[in-house]
């Protein structure tokens, strides 16, 4: 179904976009899904995910992050030059909005359990923001993520291991060129330049690892490909560790496919992707057989 548009305004002034995915008329939910986009795109590049995961019982809702998308251009007076600036009170206040709308989608579905996925920076802000308040998930799916150290998480030019590769530009989001073709021509994306859009200060605020004992023992998802730019397979193998070891989370599952790059729900493999999300979110929320 095509997504509902709201809004809330969060604590600076910020007017942030949201949209809802609901299922049909009757229909019920296994529960509800939170998506959170990654730098440099918006809530709208992810209509096919929110599709794959409806068509399997769970609503879902995504918000155009401070400085992008819907929310970037009401910030900025629709300047589209200005997308990527976060804005007063920064990154701090972006985690903030994803906790806001994850406690608005609390109050309109109170029965429903609510798993978070954050993709890329969505990851990493998912990762700061299940530190301090775990409780408010039922669980946390992360993709092209990272261990969020210096060493395990790269940042600079990310295509540039794989521009020989193309001449799009974006050879590391997909293989798939008709990916990195649209998401060229898309005039709400720009380039994942983290220190140029955020300053210095912010940018090294997404530095971290998992905190020791979180509040909750909630089911952890990692899915990335194997040639991912941001971290790849030893800095989420690292990661995942970190989350058992540090973290005390008992449910932790990693799927690194092969060849993958960045965006593994953009890749020519989705449709095996979205089918693992769906088969581990029905492992842990699908009603029992009568």
């Amino acid at each position: 179904m095509a997504p509902t548009t709201s809004t809330f305004t969060d604590d600076y002034g910020v007017v942030v976009t949201y949209y809802e995915y609901p299922l049909p008329e009757g229909q019920t939910s296994k529960g509800v899904v939170q998506l959170a986009h990654g730098i440099g795109e918006h809530a709208g590049r992810y209509a096919h995910v929110a599709q794959a995961l409806n068509d399997a019982g769970y609503v879902v809702f995504a918000d155009d992050h401070r400085g992008h998308g819907q929310t970037g251009l009401t910030q900025w007076g629709g300047d589209v030059a200005q997308l990527g600036r976060l804005g007063p009170g920064g990154l701090r206040a972006a985690i903030e909005d994803l906790r806001q709308l994850g406690r608005l989608i609390r109050a309109k579905h109170p029965s429903l359990p609510v798993v978070l996925l954050g993709h890329s920076w969505g990851s990493l802000m998912a990762q700061r923001l299940i530190n301090e308040h775990a409780a408010d998930y039922d669980a946390v799916v992360l993709t092209g993520t990272a261990y969020r150290m210096l060493g395990s998480m790269r940042s600079g030019n990310l295509n540039a291991r794989h521009r020989h590769l193309g001449t799009t530009g974006h050879e590391w989001l997909s293989r798939d060129v008709a990916v990195q073709t649209a998401f060229g021509e898309d005039p709400l994306n720009f380039a994942a330049e983290t220190i140029a859009k955020f300053g210095v200060l912010d940018a090294m605020r997404l530095l971290g690892r998992p905190a020791r004992n979180l509040e909750r023992d909630v089911p952890l998802l990692i899915q990335i490909g194997s040639d991912d730019s941001l971290g790849g397979e030893k800095s989420v193998v690292k990661l995942a560790n970190a989350y058992r070891t540090r973290s005390g989370l008992s449910d932790v599952t990693v799927h690194i496919y092969t060849d993958a790059r960045h965006e593994v729900f953009n890749e020519l493999n989705r449709d095996e992707v979205l089918a693992d999300l769906v088969t581990w979110l029905d492992e842990r929320f699908a009603p029992a057989p009568a």
